[in-house]
Order: C-alpha cells, then structure tokens, then sequence
C-alpha cells in the first residue's frame, strides 16, 4: 500500500513532467493557431456551463446554479472576447523611435491553485488565459470540488484533442492533498493562486513566483446624493449572487446618519432582515469556529438556510440578514469578511467619518480588494479614489459584478490581486498578460560621444567625437536561441530612421528574424 500522500506527491511530478514536454511544441505554434485552440476551448466550456454550475454546487453545496452558470459563461466566452485579439506569441511591437523590439515569452507550465467556492469558472477562466500566453497548467483542485473540477478539465482536454494539440497543456491532480500541492508549487514556474489566505501564504512561501490574491473584505459606502433604492437594488443583486461566494461581494455597509432611516427601510423592503437580541446572538455563535475564522458550514448558503441552521425564524423572502454593528475588529464578527448571505450596517455622521471607517473595515481583512462607493459627488468619489487602500474602487455599481468584469469594463477575471498592500505581486484583474515575460531587443542609438581614442581612430575632430556610422546588429545571430520557440507568423513593423540619413530597417530586421524562426520550426 502507498500512502495517499506519497501518490499525490508522484503524480503532481508525472503532470509536471507531461506538461513541460507538451509546452515547448505548444509554444511554437503561431498566434493564429493559438487563438483557434483557445476558442475551441472556450466554446467547448460554454456549452457545458449549466452542467458544470449544477456539479459545482450539488458536489460543494456553495452557492446557486443558476449563478455558477453566469460564472462559468463569464470565465468562456467574456474571457475569451476580451483576450481573442490579444498580441501574445512571437513579436510583439516594434518601437521605430527607440529600435526595441518586444518578442513574448511564456513562462512554461503553471501551477493553477483551485477554491471550492468557484471551482469551474476558474479552472476555465485559468486554462484560457495560460493558453493564450503559450503555458501549459497543472490544477490542484480543493478536496470538497475535485469532482466538478477534473470534468472541466476533461472538458478542455476534449477540445485540445480536437484541435490536435496536447491534453497535458491542461491537467488536474486526482489526488489532491497538501504535500501535493506544495511539491506542483515547488516545480512549476508560476503560481495561481485563488483560495483562502493559509493557501495563498503557502504559494508566496514555495520559492516559486506567484500570482495570489488576498480576502475581500468590501465595504460598501451610500453616500447622501446616493440614489437610495438604486444602490441598495444593486448590493442586494451583488451580495445575493451566488450567495456571496465571490470574494468581491460587499461585506458592510456604511452610510450617513441624515439618510440611514431611508437606506435601512430600503433594504428592508428588499428582502433584507436586521437581526436583534437572541437570533442576532445565535447567528454570531454559528458564523464563526472557535478560532475566529468562518465557519464553513454557512459559506454560500441563502439567508432561509443560515436561519434553519440557527434555529430562528425570518419572514419569507428574507435574503440577507443584517446586523447593526458597533465596531472594527476581532470582537465584531459582521465586520469581517462573510462569503454567504450576510451583511454588517454602520451609520457615521458624513463621507470623511465615512473615510476612516471604510478604511478600517478593510484593514480589518480586506486590505488592498475592492471598495463601492454610491454617490453622485464627484469630489466625494475623487477622495475616495484617491486614498484608499484598493485595487478596485466600484462606483455606482454592484461590487461582485464590477470587481469581476460583468458590470464594468475591468478585465473579467476570477484572480483578482491585491497589490503590495494586500500581499499580492500585483493589483490586476489577472490576464494573459501577467503570464508572460517579454524580451527587449534593444539597438545602439548610433549616439556619438568622447573617448579616449584619437581623433584620427574615430574620424573625429579635435574634441574626438566620433563622426563614423555605428554598426548594426546581425538581427538572427542577436535573436538565435531561445526565441526560436515562438511562432513564425509576425507581423511587419515600422522602420527606423538612423541619425545622419543611416536607416535601419527594422521591416528588414524582423524578416530576418522570422526567416530564422521558420528554419527551427
């Protein structure tokens, strides 16, 4: 018999193997072709996104088809309308006033970290933007979502078979355990990572760069020109969607006191509860485990069933419980990030008491994510844009949706960074883009200077600045190696002009380059 976590171990080394043989071939493949394997992926995808939404929650029990379904679209065809006409593979640009020529690299295989509360979309949303940037990915899926996962792997796999491309460019452990996945954190090149902080922590200790993300923490600001029944419409879609599984969702709102009765009937009227007195005491017992983190058992779960755990009784139609909260910190439970159907409420005199609350509450756990503001005070919105500490500043707009990509124009993603200040390599909505290097191919200026060499050397006057053309670089002896894993297919670019009428014709260079490529391909 061998230990699971030995066969865990091993096969996390076999995926890493296949996907490093699959990756370089891959890699040579021209953007066209690239671009066609990933619509076939992301075609392949959204056609089975009801069946994948309906895996995902009967097999984690988080959060509603329906909106897993809108997710799993999300991660296809969104991702794959913004990403399709994306530059990639090979030569990128070409700078004719600096001569630098920018050439894509991929970073090689990726080890993509999966959360159980939005297995599917993201495992489609990762695969598409690896492919895209010329990477292979290895899944280590969450224990409680292996199921749901390894069939939109199977899913991709069909799809890559089709386009006569390898399946180990996108692959998933079937074992999944935490020694293996630290030793795919350990052997790959980059790391995803989507999940909760001991996870994260884990990727960013590995000693393998990483792309992570922290908690959410959102807080959600109804300032006094706020359309009331608009915004609260719009954080009861976003707080309800999937049952507040996306880490994007508001997690407390604060607004001013001279409009707090309005905003409060408001939320009523839409279905919200404020909890008091013995059922807020029994939500507070089940919402979190003895050590202060969420209790799991209420991740994803609709107002109705939180009340049934609880043992208390809400009217029909309630679909978020509220609470009154009085402070920041350890002591107040609401005002921390809750991934399910509830809500923490403060009221403060005006937007600058506004300002430090909100900022608290995202110190509080959320630091560096996302804040919404509804207001129709572009100076109070400026502020706001200007100091606080966020990636994402949602204005007007439900804060899931907008963080994500659906009601906004932010990149669609479901790696959503931090920044330095959150922990995170970057802020980003995560794209393609952050999964690549790029090599500069940088020529001499052809700028004249002194030296110490006479002036007749240099065919200089007195003063020994050179008067003599620079020579060029041999562009194929400058680019051989390994640059040749990129595709031939490149387009032309502007040439260059040289100082004293001597032009270097970069069209010229990146024909030499190509023809040099399609010699290895």
């Amino acid at each position: 018999m061998v230990d699971k976590d030995l066969l865990s171990i091993q096969e996390a080394r076999a995926l890493v193997r296949a996907a490093r043989a699959a990756q370089p071939e891959f890699a040579q493949l021209s953007q066209e072709r690239v671009n066609e394997v990933i619509k076939a992926v992301a075609e392949a995808a959204a056609a089975q996104a009801e069946t994948l939404a309906n895996m995902a929650v009967e097999e984690t029990g988080f959060g509603k088809p329906q909106d897993k379904k809108v997710k799993n679209l999300l991660a296809s065809e969104t991702v794959y309308a913004r990403i399709k006409d994306m530059k990639t593979i090979g030569v990128l640009r070409a700078d004719a006033a600096t001569k630098v020529i920018e050439v894509a690299v991929p970073v090689g295989v990726i080890a993509g970290i999966v959360p159980s509360t939005n297995p599917t979309s993201t495992v489609i949303y990762k695969s598409l933007i690896s492919l895209k940037a010329g990477n292979a990915i290895v899944f280590t899926p969450h224990p409680s979502a292996r199921k749901c996962i390894a069939k939109a792997v199977e899913i991709i796999q069909g799809a890559l078979r089709a386009c006569h491309v390898s399946p180990d460019l996108v692959s998933s452990i079937s074992m999944p355990s935490i020694e293996g996945t630290n030793e795919l954190m350990k052997i790959t090149d980059l790391i995803l990572a989507t999940g909760g902080p001991g996870m994260v922590k884990a990727a960013y200790s590995s000693g393998t760069p990483a792309l992570g993300v922290g908690a959410g923490n959102v807080p959600a600001f109804i300032e006094r020109s706020a359309n009331v029944e608009e915004a609260v419409a719009k954080i009861m879609s976003s707080k309800t969607f999937d049952n507040g599984t996306i880490c994007a969702s508001e997690q407390s709102i604060v607004t001013e006191s001279c409009i707090a009765d309005k905003v409060r009937a408001t939320l009523e009227a839409q279905g919200g509860y404020f909890l008091t007195g013995e059922k807020l005491e029994k939500v507070k017992r089940l919402m979190e485990r003895g050590n202060g983190s969420m209790n799991p058992a209420i991740v994803g779960r609709d107002a109705l069933t939180i009340a049934h755990l609880c043992g208390i009784e809400v009217p029909t139609g309630t679909r978020l419980l509220i609470s009154d909260e009085q402070g920041v910190g350890p002591k107040y439970p609401f005002s921390k990030e809750k991934l399910t159907a509830l809500l923490g409420f403060y009221v403060v005199e005006d937007w600058r008491e506004a300002c430090e609350l909100c900022t608290a509450l995202l110190h509080n756990g959320g630091v560096g994510h996302s804040l919404s503001i509804h207001s129709q005070n572009e100076e109070v919105i400026r502020e706001f844009g200007l100091k606080k500490p966020v990636s994402r500043m949602l204005v007007n707009t439900p804060s899931t949706q907008g963080a994500v990509g659906i009601s906004t124009s932010l990149f669609p993603s479901f790696t959503l960074g931090c920044g330095a200040v959150g922990g995170s390599a970057t802020s980003d909505n995560v794209t393609p883009l952050n999964l690549m290097n790029v090599r500069r191919v940088a020529y001499d200026l052809n700028s004249q200077g002194c030296s110490c060499m006479t002036a007749q050397q240099h065919g200089a006057g007195s003063c020994g600045v050179s008067t003599a053309p620079a020579a060029h670089y041999p562009p194929s002896s400058a680019l051989s190696g390994s640059c040749c894993h990129h595709g031939a297919s490149h387009e032309a670019v502007t040439a260059p002009q040289q100082a004293g009428g001597n032009a270097l014709d970069i069209n010229a260079v990146t024909e030499l380059i190509v023809a040099e490529l399609k010699k290895v391909l």
